[in-house]
């Protein structure tokens, strides 16, 4: 069975924060992730995977902002991300030095450095540039911390003008700024609504070593697992062989939003997936 990771901030949404992280451990997770860490202070983050047994496995660089209060703003504005925002590297390069200040008090492994939507009036080659410029910077910071960087392409009907849509891109950028610790965050969510052939992918792209963390959803509906058009026990299977055979050791990142809401115990109701998987 693969490994799955929490990801407290879609599950357990009728708890405070940070009460979902015994929540989590209560329900048989051992690892979390979540978008953004930056509303805490690390200790209190840190006191709470300590006391329930979590390792903290992903969690995002800010979207925008280099501070709490600028992180909430830029996300609430709709900034995914400024990577690829020319004209914003120096808020980049201060975000990510949050990011892996955050990743040491936690001692979390990666952090995922959101590409951003392409701006009005910007070419695609331009923020591409800026995108790969950021993100050789950013992995040589991140490998001199000991933590990696992820990439993850998302779909464009959920976020639309991202720059990044495709498994084959994010490879592709991979392999051509060559830096160690840089890979893909490949959330099967999003490829089945842009690629499809699941099995196929990771078949693909599992055993290259590429593929540091793996997210799953129902789609389209983006539920548990089981809800939608994915038979994911098959996947799980296809999951667990290629890693028999290639050595890959990912976490499996539940990033969906319960089906029950936010009812009393809604998440832990929704979880039989998890027993048959």
């Amino acid at each position: 069975m693969p490994r799955f990771a929490a990801n407290l901030s879609l599950l357990y949404p009728e708890l405070p924060f940070l009460d979902r992280f015994e929540a989590a451990a209560r329900d048989g997770f051992e690892a979390v992730e979540y978008l953004f860490p930056y509303a805490f202070a690390p200790r209190e983050l840190a006191a709470r995977l300590k006391a329930h047994g979590l390792q903290q496995v992903l969690f995002n660089a800010p979207p925008a902002g280099t501070d709490a209060a600028g992180v909430e703003a830029g996300w609430a504005a709709g900034l995914r991300g400024t990577a690829c925002l020319p004209g914003r590297e120096a808020e980049f390069r201060a975000g990510v030095a949050l990011a892996l200040d955050y990743a040491e008090a936690l001692d979390c492994p990666r952090i995922h450095c959101m590409a951003g939507v392409v701006p009005e009036g910007v070419a695609r080659e331009a923020a591409r540039a800026t995108y790969l410029a950021n993100l050789r910077w950013a992995a040589r910071e991140a490998a001199r911390a000991g933590r990696g960087i992820l990439i993850e392409p998302i779909n464009p009907r959920d976020m639309p003008g991202f720059l990044l849509n495709r498994q084959d891109e994010a490879h592709a950028i991979v392999q051509e700024l060559g830096e160690p610790g840089l890979q893909v965050q490949m959330d099967l969510y999003h490829c089945q609504i842009v690629e499809g052939d699941l099995a196929m992918k990771l078949r693909q792209y599992l055993p290259t070593g590429r593929v540091g963390h793996l997210q799953i959803a129902g789609v389209p509906e983006r539920h548990e697992p089981d809800v939608g058009e994915l038979n994911y026990a098959y996947l799980f299977d296809v999951i667990d062989a290629v890693s028999a055979d290639c050595g890959w050791q990912g976490w499996v990142g539940c990033e969906y939003r319960p089906a029950r809401g936010a009812v009393a115990g809604g998440t832990s109701a929704g979880l039989g997936w998890r027993r048959r998987a």
